[in-house]
């Protein structure tokens, strides 16, 4: 066993695990965060995605210790306090950029990330950075018009 400690949306965490814990175990068996999703295991649908670090990153491809000290975001913390949905998830929403929810929450996390870096970015940008998550259920198009929303609200 090995104590890891970190902070995941705003809060000191810290608990023994297993060497080979994945984040993602830890994030949804230890914190109960199940907002974050497990899809493939190997790293390739990208329903794990988080925030480490303010990087995007999948969350099923890295163990729990390798995030020690680091500063994790998940799902559950990109609402305002008060509940108001991140401008992401309100575009997600007013744009009908889900169906089943399943990847959304990975779909989100990147579309987040993809705008700090790319705050006005093409359709085709879009897609490239859209495109290690996988959606079973839309054809991409209305979680292309979201992020495109998300983006023009920002400016």
């Amino acid at each position: 066993m090995i104590k890891v400690s970190m902070t995941v949306n705003g809060k000191a965490v810290s608990a023994e695990v297993e060497e080979r814990t994945l984040l993602v175990q830890y994030i949804r068996e230890a914190l109960r965060l199940t907002g974050t999703h497990v899809g493939c295991d190997t790293a390739q649908c990208g329903a794990c995605t988080i925030h480490l670090d303010g990087r995007a990153v999948k969350s099923c491809n890295m163990l729990a210790m390798q995030a020690e000290g680091g500063q994790v975001t998940t799902i559950e913390g990109i609402a305002a306090a008060d509940g108001t949905l991140h401008p992401m998830q309100e575009a997600f929403h007013q744009h009908h950029g889900l169906q089943c929810g399943f990847c959304t929450p990975g779909m989100v996390m990147s579309a987040i990330d993809l705008l700090k870096h790319t705050p006005h970015p093409t359709e085709q940008q879009i897609r490239e950075q859209l495109d290690g998550n996988l959606c079973r259920c839309t054809g991409y198009h209305n979680i292309v018009k979201a992020v495109q929303a998300a983006a023009v609200a920002r400016r």
